[in-house]
Parts: C-alpha cells; structure tokens; sequence
C-alpha cells in the first residue's frame, strides 16, 4: 500500500515542479528588471556628476560608452568625456583619448 501511495504522490511531483519553475522565473525577471533599473540609476547619476566637473565620474562615465555598458556605445561620447577628464587633469583619460584617437576607434 506504502508503494501506491508513493507512485500517486510522484503523479503531483510534475505540479510542484511547473509551479517551482513559474515562481523561479518571475523571481528571476524581477531581479533583472530592478538590476537594470540600478544601472540607469548610476548612468544618470555618473552624468550628473560629470557636468559637475568630477573627474573620475567623467572618467567611468567615458568608459561606459567606450564599452557600451549600460548605454549606447558611442565612441564620440566617450571621447568627448575623456577630454573633459584630460582637461581637469585625469593622466589615465589623456592616455585612453590618446589610444582612441590613434585607432580610430574605440573597443
């Protein structure tokens, strides 16, 4: 009798593992969602320091559109807030507008 119940109980087991799944999948959508909301959330505020005249939030926000992360790659952008760091006295920017202007491109 033990058996039959068991072998009825694993019938239900492909329930609880569709149900698993939905729970996981919304848990997981939600996450990247709010991962991303994040994300927008430090562009902007990387922006808003840079016009302020930051220098490494010039720098990283310069990086970003090099790397088109989290932002539309750009390489005018990037170069455009790698001068602006160069200008307030970023060593490392002047050597990356440097490397971008020799390439022709940015990567």
């Amino acid at each position: 009798m033990q058996i039959m119940e068991y072998l009825d109980d694993l019938e239900n087991i492909e329930l609880y593992i569709i149900v698993a799944l939905i729970i996981f999948t919304i848990w997981f959508i939600l996450n990247t969602v709010k991962y991303y909301k994040g994300e927008k959330r430090k562009v902007k505020h990387l922006h808003r320091f840079a016009k302020e005249g930051e220098t490494e939030a010039q720098h990283h926000l310069a990086k970003r559109y090099q790397k088109g992360y989290a932002v539309k790659k750009s390489c005018q952008k990037a170069a455009f807030w790698y001068q602006k760091a160069a200008f307030s006295g970023d060593p490392d920017a002047k050597t990356f507008l440097e490397k971008m202007l020799k390439k022709k491109h940015c990567k």
